[in-house]
């Protein structure tokens, strides 16, 4: 997913940041599913290609508002100017070990429900501490994740079957992300973001937490600090995006899942991925001289 990448000044300052950290994101990227597959070595990875990539893109493009799926919430603050690309690998870095060492709990995606009922579904059946199960990602209309105990995920599984589900699928995480159990993590975490300097927002960063548009470093600090264990509200993200008068969306880094919940969920607005640096080059020539 970095192909292309590995020779960019940015990409090698932030190696050499990983590095210094005590990972290996050269290697990683070089390698296999597998190398990559551990969250604290998938979030810095992921967050190095989103940066470098966005670091390609035509300046003359007036953006008007930034926003990331979970990690890649970092790089929209990099995008937006809150922080530079080596502090958020450095902020990256120890979020994601943070949530590797909370290895309790599971994830799953539920298909065909709207989320409210998935919602519902949660609360009846969080009932206690070995039935712990809530909504992590309201990703797009008919497409909900859930995080908890394995218990709570299987029962909440089965009940959404049972009201009417298309598909309940079981996610290869290493823990139970977006949910109380990630408590630990967003106290530790909390120390390192409340350590580190943010400045106000460029252009609206609209947060993961609430889906709102926010500039001020403050408010976008106390959203960070609340991450790991409240769900990301992607359909809030996007409607919120075009709300803001966007002519299109752009995705930034590996793959094309966020434009394809994208297309569900605002359908009326143009889509574009750049996942290699070709595609970016492309964006320039098309979109270069634009306006917005």
């Amino acid at each position: 997913m970095a192909e292309g990448l590995f020779d960019m000044p940015l990409t090698k300052r932030l190696f050499d940041v990983a590095d210094a950290a005590g990972i290996d994101l050269r290697t990683a990227l070089s390698g296999d599913d597998a190398g990559l597959r551990p969250t604290e070595v998938a979030q810095p990875a992921l967050f190095l290609v989103e940066v470098v990539l966005n670091s390609m893109l035509p300046h003359g493009i007036e953006l008007l508002g930034v926003a990331g799926h979970s990690v890649g919430e970092y790089a929209a603050l990099v995008a937006a100017g809150v922080i530079d690309a080596e502090t958020g690998m450095k902020l990256v870095v120890e979020r994601g070990r943070a949530m590797a060492a909370m290895r309790e709990g599971t994830m799953a995606a539920i298909l065909g429900l709207d989320p409210s009922a998935v919602d519902a579904i949660c609360q009846s059946i969080n009932t206690g501490p070995d039935k712990i199960v809530v909504v992590a990602n309201f990703n797009a209309p008919g497409q909900t994740v859930i995080s908890g105990t394995a218990t709570g995920v299987a029962a909440a599984g089965e009940l959404a079957r049972e009201r009417g589900a298309r598909r309940f699928v079981p996610l290869n995480v290493s823990g139970a992300f977006h949910s109380p159990l990630m408590a630990g993590a967003a106290r530790e975490f909390t120390r390192i973001i409340e350590s580190v300097p943010l400045r106000n927002a460029a252009i609206p960063v609209v947060s993961n937490v609430d889906a709102q548009a926010v500039r001020c470093a403050v408010d976008i600090r106390h959203r960070l600090c609340r991450q790991l264990v409240a769900p990301v509200r992607w359909s809030g993200c996007v409607a919120q995006l075009a709300g803001l008068g966007v002519d299109a969306l752009v995705e930034v880094g590996p793959g094309t899942v966020l434009s394809g919940l994208a297309k569900r969920i605002a359908p009326g607005l143009d889509t574009i991925n750049v996942a290699t640096p070709q595609a970016a080059l492309e964006l320039v020539r098309e979109w270069g001289g634009r306006a917005r």
